[in-house]
């Protein structure tokens, strides 16, 4: 009856929310931070063992952690230019790349996390960093397989970051953050935006309703387009005033913006955030992995929807579980698409990160406008959909 009543709802239609920041916003100055510390230690070690966590309020930034690494790393250097590259450049913005404190606290890794990651130091026999479940999603809504509404909020704040960097925009400053609303006629068919909500940090002389119709114009019309019409809803700094913003509006924090990075709620999420973790952390690994599985099988035509989860045990390099869940839309059970999976994709963390180029130093490119979707990155390669079709 429960089942019955929730196809109900979603075949009758309904909508689906979700949201991106810019690379200004605070809680992702500290996401590139931690990486930036991250690809520094990888570059001249691809062996580094990494977790470190990133802090940032008015004046400060704060970096701890632990690592284990034969590179030296100026994580003071590293913070200056991650935060002068993003636009904090001035006090009057009450954050800014030279006059900033950076703290540093990180320490040594455990060496009992250590020995049983290591293993026999060979790539099939590194352990897990830690326990967990990771999950991966992929749909037909986009070209890139993506749900539309974060696709749409990311292309949003692209469009705010790029406005503001060219000066289409030149009142515009460093923190922002888009929503969008997707009405959709029945599950997989997104019909419409039904809202946005769009926040920019800006110049205090700028009138608000001057900056409203620029940023309706030059931000979210060209990318929206036909997808808005004379019903949606626009919300364009809907507070009125937003000139305090960054680190000096609200503190930051490494890892809080974990459905930004994903897919915006649109499917199941393990809770382990990504920044700041060398890939022997499955947090992060697995997470790539479920990606990859489930765009390929998507891409493959082997279902509309696929979400795939993968779990595994500190310290063992075979996953604990595996599981598929196509939402009805597969060609074959889910229990047989798995089968298949296990055949053709070798999760051990060694391996993947083998795979996907895991020890080059590629993180902070991943830390702004989600981790998902974007065809630079090798997990979103389709280079399973031949097997998979053979397969089947």
């Amino acid at each position: 009856m429960f089942d019955f009543l929730i196809v109900t709802i979603f075949m009758s239609g309904f909508q689906f929310t979700s949201e991106s920041v810019t690379c200004g916003h605070p809680d992702k100055i500290c996401d590139q931070i931690s990486d930036a510390i991250l690809d520094e230690a990888l570059r001249h070690d691809p062996h580094s063992r990494v977790a470190v966590e990133t802090a940032v309020k008015t004046g400060m930034v704060m970096c701890f952690g632990e690592m284990r690494t034969q590179s030296w790393v100026d994580v003071e250097k590293l913070a200056r230019e991650v935060v002068r590259d993003i636009g904090y450049t001035n006090a009057a913005f009450g954050f800014d790349s030279e006059s900033i404190a950076v703290l540093s606290a990180i320490g040594n890794q455990s060496a009992e996390i250590a020995h049983g990651v290591d293993g026999k130091n060979n790539m099939e026999s590194i352990g897990a960093g830690d326990q967990g479940m990771m999950f991966g999603f992929a749909c037909e809504e986009t070209d890139e397989l993506m749900p539309l509404p974060i696709s749409l909020a990311h292309r949003l704040t692209r469009q705010l970051e790029k406005t503001r960097r060219d000066s289409s925009c030149d009142f515009l400053r460093p923190d922002g953050k888009s929503q969008v609303t997707v009405e959709y006629s029945a599950p997989n068919e997104p019909k419409r935006v039904s809202a946005v909500v769009l926040s920019a940090q800006h110049h205090p002389e700028i009138a608000l309703g001057d900056l409203q119709t620029e940023l309706k114009q030059k931000v979210i019309l060209p990318i929206l387009g036909e997808l808005v019409d004379d019903e949606t809803i626009f919300h364009i700094n809907p507070t009125g005033s937003f000139v305090v913003g960054g680190p000096q509006g609200d503190a930051g924090l490494t890892g809080r913006k974990i459905i930004v990075d994903t897919y915006g709620g649109y499917c199941a999420h393990g809770g382990g955030a990504f920044s700041g973790k060398d890939p022997t952390k499955v947090d992060r690994t697995g997470a790539y992995a479920a990606r990859h599985i489930a765009k390929n099988i998507v891409a493959a035509k082997l279902a509309k929807v696929c979400e795939v989860q993968i779990s595994y045990a500190i310290g063992v390099a075979e996953p604990v579980s595996i599981f598929v869940n196509t939402r009805g839309t597969g060609v074959l059970t889910d229990s047989a698409l798995e089968k298949i999976v296990v055949k053709l994709w070798d999760l051990r963390p060694g391996m993947l990160i083998q795979e996907f180029g895991l020890q080059e130093p590629i993180f902070q490119t991943t830390a702004t406008g989600g981790h998902f979707g974007r065809s630079a990155f090798a997990w979103e390669k389709l280079d399973k959909v031949s097997a998979l079709q053979k397969a089947i």
